[in-house]
């Protein structure tokens, strides 16, 4: 549905918090480049954590991981990070914020969670927790203990969960093991963009998941995974999708996952293979640890595996499997299970810690699903929910020339996305493709796929269903609830955010930040936010885009919720089905395939298959004059604005530019009082690490 919400860093957290006598999991303040301002109302004590940044109270300096006193109505400052990203404030007592979906924890994307569900403004009043502990419980953090932070990384991974042989060469791996990639500005807490090199692949496409070799079946992921979203590698991150359909080589360790969090743009990021604590057999792909009876167990990180069969396609009746061992986990779980996490045909066993991925339950897994051999007697409920949609949204065109005008402007599924349907499905107009939308009924079989309980669904009968290929890059934004189909998969977006699926429409909400779809009344508990469960059967009917907008704001406000009919689905009678049918549906997937066939030629002949994207490098940085000093960039980003122009005069901590980097505004600030002698970086310009966007002749000079 969503993630475990948690600090990125989670050690210097944690520490700060042990540090103060807190209890480790104490609500606190995570400072993304440079931290707040806060005004005290009580004494309590604090400490800061994590990058270094300079820390102060009433202006007096206060060194970093050692407790200090604030005195009521002092103020404390934690000023910019001199390196990696993110600072922690811990307060005694933690901040008092209520829980919600198990913690206290911000989730900004989604809206929910910690102190308003957003970040913090000015004006902003923060009730804290009762201080408990005697003064001889507040110890510094051991010097031991502090990490080294700086603009160089080497992270550990472990090979998995789908690596060389079947999906990359064994070239590319060794590439992604060997490169220094650096850290992209579009990075945040979703995850970590790195620029390096192209894998060649070991595959022409995905099949029925998409035309790019990086697509798969949607699968569940870890975090720390190194996803490659076509050719883009991404190390996903806490506020990451949990299910995706994208391949992942390697995976970070779970112990070296905080590193993540401090990875800023322009670093440089080395990836090092860690020795697994199981090994593959002789002779196995990388990354997998068992086969039986047709399943594969594969490694995801040091905590998580994967049971997924090892033959390839789309196959309800593997779903069926997959839904059986989930059931029968839950009902036995192994010793240190932490989660299990459906995907389309593979399930995510997460461990709490490493140490509890023993030989033994890893024996044991690979047995339970050996004895899940078939589902056919399987009867689930599956309720029929009716669902308005806007056909080709006007925001889902936003999104499309937001893409073109800022990521890719040569896409072949542009300027119509509804258009490349037609032309990849091998369908005679963009009716055809509306008809078999709103004719088909589709089947959830996976919840979480672009975050907050949207749904990836299939259409039960396959005369319906459409096949596409994701965008390459994706999209940076996508509207709330666009509507979209990727590989044989349509999917809701749960909420505004990055995406690849081509779009259809838009519909009503699947996430209710406010109340609960537990019951029949829309009672405000928010114990149930998100709409759909596994099985149930969405189906289409249209609205205008402003009737859509009505019944969004209907829903917001608890006056309207969708048309929901309980029922069951029968593996055996659905079977039944697909053996009356067989003969259209090979007719309908032979034309299918052929039109695939022919855009991916298309792609040949473009060049798509081949295409390489030079990234955007920062010029060189201009010289500055004697007896000047430079404002400069703290990370690699964007110049949004320039707020001062020659011969201004600035004081020190004078704004004097914005600059844009994930996702983001961050300002540069006079280092010195003096004059503007010069704007060395415009808007619009890409600056590096330590680049001069603004010259000032100091005063010292003059």
């Amino acid at each position: 549905m969503c993630r475990r919400r948690a600090p990125w860093t989670t050690a210097a957290f944690r520490l700060g918090n042990e540090a103060l006598g807190n209890d480790p999991q104490a609500a606190g303040l995570e400072c993304t480049v440079s931290g707040p301002r806060l005004r005290l109302g009580v004494a309590r004590r604090a400490i800061v954590t994590g990058a270094p940044a300079a820390v102060s109270v009433d202006g007096e300096p206060v060194a970093m991981w050692e407790p200090f006193v604030i005195p009521a109505g002092s103020t404390v400052e934690v000023g910019q990070v001199e390196a990696g990203l993110r600072a922690y404030l811990l307060l005694e007592g933690g901040i008092d914020v209520p829980d919600y979906l198990g913690s206290k924890a911000t989730f900004s994307l989604g809206r929910f969670g910690g102190h308003a569900g957003r970040a913090l403004v000015i004006g902003d009043v923060l009730a804290l927790g009762e201080a408990v502990q005697p003064a001889d419980a507040v110890a510094p953090v051991p010097s031991e203990a502090r990490p080294s932070i700086g603009r160089t990384w080497e992270i550990g991974v472990l090979d998995g969960p789908h690596s060389a042989p079947d999906f990359f060469t064994p070239d590319d791996v060794e590439a992604v093991l060997s490169t220094p990639y650096e850290v992209h500005f579009n990075s945040d807490r979703t995850g970590v963009r790195l620029v390096g090199p192209k894998p060649q692949w070991a595959r022409q496409d995905g099949g029925e998941a998409g035309l790019h070799p990086s697509n798969i079946h949607d699968t569940p992921y870890s975090v720390g995974g190194m996803d490659f979203t076509g050719d883009t590698p991404v190390l996903l991150g806490p506020d990451g999708p949990s299910l995706g359909g994208f391949v992942t080589p390697v995976t970070i360790a779970k112990g070296e996952r905080w590193r993540l969090g401090q990875l800023a743009p322009g670093d440089t990021v080395n990836l090092v293979r860690l020795e697994p604590a199981h090994p593959e057999p002789v002779g196995a792909a990388r990354g997998v640890l068992a086969e039986r009876d047709g399943l594969v167990l594969r490694r995801q990180g040091d905590d998580s595996v994967l049971i997924e069969p090892r033959r390839a396609g789309l196959d309800l009746m593997l779903r069926a499997r997959i839904h059986v061992l989930h059931r029968a986990l839950r009902e036995n779980p192994p010793a240190g299970l932490r989660d299990l996490t459906p995907g389309i045909r593979s399930l995510q066993v997460t461990f709490s810690e490493p140490s509890d991925v023993t030989r033994e339950a890893l024996d044991g897994l690979l047995a339970l699903a050996a004895d899940v051999a078939d589902a056919e007697d399987l009867v689930v409920p599956s309720r029929h929910v009716r669902l308005p949609m806007s056909w080709d949204d006007p925001a889902t065109r936003e999104a499309i020339a937001r893409y073109e005008a800022g990521v890719r402007d040569d896409a072949p599924w542009n300027p119509w996305n509804i258009e490349f349907i037609r032309r990849v499905n091998g369908l005679d107009s963009v009716d055809d493709v509306y008809r078999t939308l709103f004719d088909a009924e589709y089947l959830v079989l996976g919840l979480g796929d672009v975050y907050l309980g949207a749904p990836v669904a299939t259409p039960l009968d396959p005369r319906h269903r459409l096949v596409t290929t994701k965008y390459n890059p994706a999209r940076t934004w996508t509207a709330e609830n666009s509507v979209g189909i990727g590989g044989a998969y349509l999917c809701i977006y749960g909420m505004e955010g990055p995406g690849g699926y081509q779009f259809v429409g838009r519909t009503t909400q699947v996430w209710d930040r406010w109340a609960s779809f537990a019951g029949d009344d829309r009672a405000v508990d928010g114990t149930r936010p998100w709409l759909l469960d596994f099985f149930d059967r969405i189906s289409w009917y249209p609205v205008e885009a402003d009737e859509l907008l009505r019944l969004r704001a209907d829903f917001t406000a608890g006056l309207w919720r969708p048309e929901i009919v309980d029922g069951t689905l029968s593996m055996r009678e659905h079977a039944a089905f697909l053996d009356d049918n067989a003969e259209e549906i090979a007719a309908f997937r032979s034309t299918q395939r052929a039109a695939f066939g022919e855009e991916r030629e298309r792609w040949h002949a473009a060049g798509e298959f081949t295409r390489v994207v030079e990234p955007v490098v920062a010029a060189a940085p201009a010289a500055l004059a004697e007896g000047c000093v430079g404002a400069e960039a703290p990370f690699a980003a964007n110049v949004w604005k320039v707020l001062v122009a020659e011969g201004e005069r600035v004081e020190v901590g004078d704004a004097v530019a914005v600059l844009e980097a994930m996702k983001m505004e961050t300002r540069v600030l006079a280092p010195h009082a003096g004059t503007v002698d010069a704007v060395l970086a415009a808007a619009g310009a890409t600056v590096a690490p330590g680049d001069p966007i603004v010259a000032i002749r100091t005063e010292v000079a003059a």
